[in-house]
């Protein structure tokens, strides 16, 4: 049985204790005594201040009324329930798919969004109503792994239609251990995290149909959130590689770089595969090292030029390893281009500040005005975190904002030779609108030999 909320807050050492020492605030336990229920959403910090488990707190958990043909469900950290059918991989109880909720506009890449490491600890709603009728091919991955946690989709995934198809997206998910989740209102869904920001929230699959909600509620609740989560380390190589393989192009498929002009060291922060392509393709040879790289490490290789590449978490928590060796190799006078991730570290090491954006830009669809020339770019976005312009130093400026919310999408440091956009020049939702960049980065390696 749960613990009345009077010994929770009595176990704290009264109403101004509690409030100190779980962060959330005199407020808050005032609504907990009026609510006679400590919200799932503080369960985190109650059970880190008294020792007390999920069970004290939850209480015995009620048997789920399942309503009919539904197989899997979604369920948030504030109890709401999403039932549909369930898709791709079943979900184990003991290590369900638990992650930040986000959604993505795109209408076709559904393969290259799933396997994009920048959504490690992310469950991702499509907005577009059809997922799965191109299939899934070994050509479209973003990365060796899937790093998202789940899938929710509005309709059910449909058997591929595609002569590139190798694999229907079901299969696909299930050799990877991919749950998802179709039959939801993604509308409905979408609209609540534009109003409210990403919830936590829990993909539940299960192979013996039975779900303990509360259990579930409980994992969501729990869950720490992506705010100082460093997940660079997770998904970027273990060792440093050479790259020589440019981009695809029918009838040929991918080309490769044989007389490259410059030497790239792209630091892998969780690096998609055609940012690597388009590089070799504007005429680099790349060596990829891993996202703790020093300075020292990377400066070893003699780059002609620095990549900093996309990646997943919280800049601010990379940016602990990251920004003095982003540091050291601007002091060495290398050139630096930097993309997401990236070039919010790029920011870090310039000296402003970043922050969390209420709900995020996901999609292949994201207006961005170039500064410069008036030029509006149609982008591809996928990032939770922004560059706060007003922490800008002097000699670092805007170069690009976003026509959705005014937020940051890019700056230069001429001083430093440096510059990085917040979007994916690579992605081509334009198709090629900013394609121009990576041009833009071998004039500048040019330039530097002088």
């Amino acid at each position: 049985m749960a613990m009345l909320v009077d010994e929770v807050i009595d176990r704290l050492g009264g109403q101004d204790a509690a409030a100190r020492l779980t962060g959330v605030g005199v407020e808050a336990v005032r609504k907990w005594r009026q609510a006679r229920a400590v919200p799932p959403r503080h369960w985190a910090a109650v059970i880190a201040a008294t020792g007390l488990t999920m069970a004290d707190l939850q209480g015995d958990a009620p048997a789920a009324d399942v309503p009919p043909g539904a197989t899997a469900c979604l369920v948030l950290a504030d109890g709401t329930v999403l039932w549909g059918r369930g898709f791709g991989a079943r979900t184990d109880a003991a290590a369900p798919a638990v992650g930040e909720l986000c959604f993505n506009t795109g209408m076709t890449g559904y393969q290259e969004t799933l396997t994009d490491p920048s959504y490690a600890g992310q469950i991702i709603a499509f907005t577009f109503p059809h997922i799965g009728n191109v299939g899934a091919n070994p050509a479209d991955s973003e990365a060796a792994t899937v790093a998202a946690r789940g899938l929710v989709t509005r309709e059910d995934v449909t058997e591929p239609s595609n002569w590139r198809a190798a694999q229907s997206l079901d299969g696909w998910m299930r050799a990877r251990s991919i749950p998802g989740l179709a039959g939801v209102d993604t509308r409905a869904l979408t609209i609540r995290i534009r109003d409210g920001g990403p919830p936590h929230g829990v993909l539940s699959f299960p192979a013996d149909g039975r779900f303990d909600l509360a259990a579930l509620q409980a994992h969501a609740a729990a869950w720490p959130g992506l705010d100082g989560m460093d997940l660079a380390r997770e998904v970027s190589c273990t060792q440093s590689f050479a790259w020589d393989e440019g981009v695809w192009a029918w009838p040929d498929g991918f080309a490769r770089q044989t007389a490259p002009a410059h030497h790239v060291v792209a630091v892998d922060y969780g690096a998609k595969r055609n940012i690597f392509r388009s590089l070799a393709s504007a005429g680099c040879r790349l060596t990829v090292v891993p996202a703790a790289s020093t300075s020292e490490d990377i400066l070893r290789h003699r780059p002609d030029g620095v990549f900093l590449s996309n990646g997943p978490g919280d800049p601010a928590a990379t940016g602990r390893y990251a920004v003095p060796a982003i540091q050291g190799v601007l002091a060495a006078g290398v050139p630096v281009f930097g993309i997401c991730l990236g070039h919010q570290l790029l920011a870090l090491a310039l000296g402003a500040r970043t922050y969390k954006l209420e709900r995020g830009h996901h999609g292949a669809n994201q207006p961005v005005r170039d500064l410069a020339t008036g030029r509006v770019e149609i982008t591809s976005q996928n990032h939770g975190f922004a560059v706060d312009d007003a922490s800008l130093p002097d000699g670092v400026r805007v170069t690009h904002v976003s026509l959705f919310d005014g937020s940051n999408e890019g700056i230069a440091c001429e001083a430093r030779r440096a510059f990085s956009v917040q979007y994916h020049p690579e992605a081509s939702p334009g198709p090629s609108d900013s394609a121009h960049l990576f041009g833009r980065f071998t004039a500048l390696m040019a330039s530097s030999r002088g």
